[in-house]
C-alpha cells in the first residue's frame, strides 16, 4: 500500500573533500532529525566536477558498491535514512562506465541504479568524454511506501522519461543537478512544466557553487504536481512533505485527467 506522505530533504552541498563522508554523515542525521524519510543529493556529489575538461583524471571512476557508493551506503545506514546519491560506475563485465544516479534505504541497501541517459557535450560539460549514456528506463521505486521515479540533470529536458515514470505510478520525480546559475531561470521554466503535465512532484537537488572553469551554482527546488514551486533553496539542508493527496488532486483536475495515449505515441515514435 503506498504511503500517504513522504518527508525529503534536499542536501544542496557536495562532499568530494578529505572531510566529505563526515560531512555527509552529519548532514543526512540532520535531516533525520528533522524529520526527512528520505534524502537527495546533487548529481556526482562525493566527486570534483571532473567533466569541467575532456582530460581523464585518476581516481574518478569506480566499481559497483565501491569507494563513493560504498561511503554513500555507510552514511544513510548510519542516519537510517533513505538516499539518492550518485558515482560514476565501471561495468565489472563489460567495462563501460556509466554516472548513476544510488537509491539507497534506510539500512544502506541500494534499491535502484540509474544510469543517466541524455549527456551534455559543450564548454564546462564535457561529460560524453568521461562515460556513456544509459539504455535502460527505470521503474518507480517506493520508499516508506511512496512511489518515487529517478531521472538525472539533463534527462528533464526529454521529458518522455518522467512521463512515464508517472504514468507506471510515480508520485515524485527525484532529479539531481549540476547547473549554473546563469541558467536558472530557464531551468525553473521546464522543472515546472514537467511537474505539471507529470502531475508529481520534481525535487532537483543542484550542486551549490562555481567549481573550477564551471560556474556551477543555483536553487535546489521542490515543484508540486500542478506546477507550484514549493520550496526554492540554497540552504544546505531542507525538507519538504510530500503529500499523495495532492498528486491526486493534480491528476484529476486539468491537464492531468487529459488521456495518455500510449499506443498512438508508440507508432509515432517507431515510425
Amino acid at each position: 500500500m503506498a504511503g500517504t506522505t513522504l518527508a525529503v530533504a534536499l542536501i544542496t552541498e557536495t562532499f568530494h573533500d578529505q572531510d566529505g563522508p563526515e560531512r555527509l554523515k552529519v548532514r543526512l542525521g540532520q535531516a533525520r532529525a528533522e524529520g526527512a524519510e528520505l534524502a537527495v543529493l546533487p548529481e556526482l556529489p562525493l566527486h570534483p566536477w571532473f567533466p569541467a575538461t575532456k582530460e581523464p583524471r585518476p581516481g574518478m571512476v569506480e566499481g559497483p558498491g565501491e569507494g563513493r557508493e560504498r561511503r554513500q551506503a555507510e552514511a544513510a545506514a548510519a542516519a537510517g535514512i533513505a538516499l539518492l546519491g550518485g558515482a560514476v560506475v565501471e561495468d565489472p563485465q563489460s567495462g563501460r562506465r556509466f554516472n548513476e544516479g544510488l537509491l539507497f534505504n534506510d539500512r544502506g541497501e541500494i534499491l535502484q541504479r540509474y544510469r543517466k541517459t541524455h549527456l551534455p557535450r559543450e564548454e564546462g560539460f564535457w561529460e560524453a568524454e568521461h562515460y556513456e549514456a544509459g539504455s535502460e528506463l527505470p521503474s518507480p521505486v517506493p520508499v516508506q511506501g511512496f512511489p518515487v521515479g529517478v531521472q538525472v540533470c539533463s534527462d528533464v529536458y526529454r521529458p518522455a522519461g518522467c512521463h512515464l515514470l508517472a504514468m507506471e505510478g510515480a508520485q515524485a520525480l527525484l532529479l539531481p543537478r549540476a547547473t549554473p546559475g546563469e541558467s536558472w531561470e530557464r531551468w525553473r521554466m521546464v522543472l515546472r512544466t514537467v511537474a505539471l503535465t507529470s502531475g508529481a512532484y520534481l525535487i532537483s537537488v543542484n550542486r551549490p557553487e562555481p567549481e573550477p572553469g564551471v560556474p556551477i551554482g543555483g536553487p535546489s527546488v521542490v515543484v508540486a504536481p500542478d506546477g507550484e514551486v514549493v520550496l526554492e533553496t540554497v540552504d544546505p539542508v531542507a525538507v519538504v512533505v510530500l503529500e499523495s493527496e495532492r498528486v491526486g488532486e493534480a491528476r484529476g483536475d486539468y491537464p492531468g485527467y487529459l488521456a495518455v495515449r500510449g499506443d498512438l505515441y508508440a507508432r509515432g515514435w517507431s515510425r
